[in-house]
């Protein structure tokens, strides 16, 4: 289960450690109530109450995503993550492979972490 426990005294975090401190929490609950619902869909021998378990895996899924993008918008070190890696096609590990020999846009080493990784045009190509 997630722990809502702060690691040290609330009154030394700051508002945006503390709110982001909140939004993990809910996240981690979120991802384990997915976990819960996806198990207990793949168990269950009754169709009815399986597609309602995935219905109800697939809301927790929204409050996920909801959260996750609530983190990116307060956070840009973390937005800057996840423009890197979410929604490419390229090998994930490669990606940070990429980034740290300079082989983001423009190719000039040393890019950021947000950099997008592309590999040109393929269109017309044999």
């Amino acid at each position: 289960m997630s722990s809502e426990n702060l690691h040290v005294p609330r009154e030394v975090l700051s508002q945006e450690a503390r709110l982001l401190h909140y939004a993990i929490t809910s996240l981690m609950e979120e991802l384990e109530a997915i976990d819960w619902y996806r198990q207990r869909a793949d168990d269950t021998e009754d169709d009815q109450l399986r597609e309602i378990l995935l219905h109800n895996m697939r809301e927790e899924m929204e409050h996920a995503a909801m959260v996750l993008e609530w983190i990116r918008r307060r956070n840009s070190d973390f937005g800057e993550r996840l423009k890197t890696y979410l929604f490419t096609d390229a090998p994930i590990t490669g990606i940070e492979k990429a980034v740290e020999q300079g082989g983001g846009e423009g190719g000039g080493g040393g890019e950021a972490p947000g950099t997008r990784i592309t590999v040109g045009s393929l269109k017309g190509r044999r």
